[in-house]
């Protein structure tokens, strides 16, 4: 954490405990988009590597707790039902993750934004997308596509809540898979970024500093989500997102 805090002062680091807590709340309140908000947060002024880091033990032990909420056997069965899209994903995660220190912020960032943005701006129109009935092919793509993202920015909610959304997937039901799919993938990327050297001695110590506010922010997520209305809180959770994707791709695009 020194060699962290030398280049990064008291205050901002202040916001960063800020922006880990309102990722909580939103995934309180609508069961993801804490790496989105995180990853778009911590980027503005950390660099994309150490603001991937910064968000992956968060993620992980929140999916964790999502996942687990009603009991370890109905989480056991979503990963059953669910067991194309998690070994999709899985390996296009562990492929994808080796690349990111290889490649170039701007295109991390676009690869961030534009997903994102995409998706929130579909659901703002609403605009849905149906599926009749799976198909095994459209969930390992879909399930390969999310680990692509998922291992380049630690981002993979948004392929997923679409693909859920689509086959019209009960609301406790989605919340659950959603932690179940999401803790998995975190598990996954926390060793993948082991190896890809993104995570390491100094990047752990601010991963670990970010578990508190973010386990924080859920729990008030949670009493929030009990007191107001839903569907005007997500419509207002998609508009922030959308604004901070587009302020991700704008970045990547102007420098």
């Amino acid at each position: 954490m020194d060699v962290f805090l030398a280049d990064l002062s008291p205050q901002l680091f202040v916001v960063t405990l800020a922006i880990a807590i309102l990722a909580g709340v939103i995934k309180g309140m609508v069961g993801f988009a804490m790496p989105m908000v995180m990853i778009s947060g911590l980027s503005t002024f950390l660099p994309p590597e150490l603001a991937l880091a910064g968000l992956i033990l968060p993620t992980l032990v929140t999916n964790g707790m999502q996942s687990l909420r009603q009991g370890v056997g109905a989480a056991i069965e979503s990963i059953k039902t669910f067991r194309v899209f998690l070994l999709a994903g899985l390996v296009s995660l562990l492929i994808s993750a080796q690349f990111v220190r290889v490649l170039p912020s701007e295109v991390m960032l676009l690869l961030i934004g534009v997903p994102v943005s995409f998706f929130a701006l579909l659901q703002l129109m609403g605009l849905k997308i149906s599926l009749p009935k799976r198909s095994l092919r459209v969930e390992a793509g879909v399930g390969g596509f999310a680990g692509v993202i998922g291992g380049l920015s630690g981002v993979w909610g948004p392929p997923t809540v679409l693909y859920l959304t689509a086959l019209n997937t009960e609301k406790t039901e989605q919340m659950r898979v959603q932690g179940v799919i999401y803790g998995l993938g975190a598990f996954a990327l926390f060793f993948a970024h082991i190896g890809s050297g993104v995570m390491r001695a100094e990047t752990l110590p601010f991963s670990v500093a970010m578990v508190p506010p973010a386990v924080l922010g859920m729990w008030l997520g949670g009493k929030v989500q009990d007191r107001i209305d839903h569907a005007m809180f997500r419509k207002a959770t998609l508009v922030v997102l959308t604004v901070a994707a587009l302020n991700l791709v704008r970045r990547a695009v102007m420098g």
